[in-house]
């Protein structure tokens, strides 16, 4: 039986066909992560001038140089994919892969979180970094896994609160700001925070400070030094008060769904460029705070430091007087303060 030849064409079709064929069953043989670049959205309410905005860029370049064409990393600031707040719910939905969470936001599901937003429990950023470094800060993130569905990478350093005064006042103890309408957010947490201190808490939008302090509608607000010169407080303000009561942070966090999408080889490269991101973030955050007191002195304001023992001592008092103390596990209290 004489051999039959196919036409060029056909030849060609039928080769196609089989690298085709071919390609498609190695591609069925690989796992998902390594058919295609992992995805990583990231939402912060940032604006681009933060150091917690810049940082993500750290976080993308560090990526793109340890893991070459392995992820697309997405970056929105400004709030622009998903409202400040919101963002825990989107990724436990699937619908968000990275953001940072507050310890505000954390304590919502977990209720134990909330001592991270008690005035005078962390001493400073070097205390910070090795509670949540160490064995607490373990314990606490397995259970924010748990309940929230997503996994902390990395602690980042927002900065210590100061109060910031609409007239001159002398504040040696809490009880020098009986009166004082302070601004803080609306939700009860800070609002608590408040009136431990002293003052009456008055909830504004952070929008409306600049204002409501020109205005007198309020008499002080209270955010971390670096606020206050971005938002240029201090052109409506004569006087800081360093309260030091709150030494804040944001956590880096990714949704648990996206990270267990990942190799583990992925997985320690999206860990290490989450702390290369942090560690950028806090070095430049203490290094501005370290700047601005002698910037406001120039800029006029008066800057003045209180009988602190008597601010930790009453405020301390008053979170363990109340419901929020009760939430706290037996001894955590004291676990934190004696980090060293």
């Amino acid at each position: 039986m004489p051999t039959r030849f196919l036409p060029p064409s056909a030849t060609g079709s039928r080769r196609s066909l089989l690298v085709a064929g071919a390609a498609t069953a190695l591609t069925l043989g690989l796992p998902a992560w390594a058919q295609s670049k992992a995805v990583l959205r990231i939402s912060s309410p940032a604006v681009p001038e933060d150091w917690h905005a810049k940082m993500w860029t750290v976080f993308k370049e560090h990526l793109d140089k340890s893991a070459p064409g392995e992820f697309d990393v997405q970056i929105n600031l400004n709030a622009s994919l998903f409202k400040q707040g919101a963002e825990p719910a989107a990724m436990a939905r699937g619908n968000l892969e990275l953001t940072t969470v507050s310890a505000a936001d954390i304590a919502k599901i977990v209720p134990a979180f909330s001592i991270f937003t008690a005035a005078y429990v962390v001493r400073d950023p070097a205390q910070q970094q090795k509670i949540f470094n160490g064995p607490i800060g373990t314990e606490l993130f397995k259970t924010v896994s748990e309940k929230m569905d997503i996994s902390v990478l990395s602690t980042c350093y927002l900065g210590t609160r100061q109060l910031n005064l609409r007239e001159l006042r002398t504040v040696r103890s809490p009880a020098d700001l009986k009166g004082i309408k302070l601004r803080m957010p609306g939700s009860k947490d800070w609002l608590f925070l408040g009136e431990a201190l002293g003052a009456t808490a008055t909830p504004l939008a952070f929008g409306e400070v600049y204002m409501g302090l020109k205005s007198g509608t309020i008499d002080a607000q209270d955010n971390p030094l670096p606020t206050v010169k971005a938002a240029k407080l201090y052109e409506v303000t004569k006087q800081i008060v360093l309260t030091s009561h709150l030494v804040d942070g944001l956590f880096i966090a990714i949704s648990n769904k996206a990270l267990q999408a990942l190799s583990p080889a992925q997985r320690s490269k999206v860990q290490a460029a989450a702390q290369a991101a942090a560690a950028f973030n806090n070095e430049n955050r203490l290094k501005e705070e370290s700047q601005l007191v002698e910037f406001f002195k120039k800029e006029g304001l008066q800057i003045s430091t209180p009988d602190l023992e008597a601010f930790h001592k009453t405020v301390q008092t008053a979170y363990q007087n109340a419901d929020y103390g009760k939430t706290w596990p037996a001894g955590l209290l004291e676990r934190i303060h004696a980090v060293r």
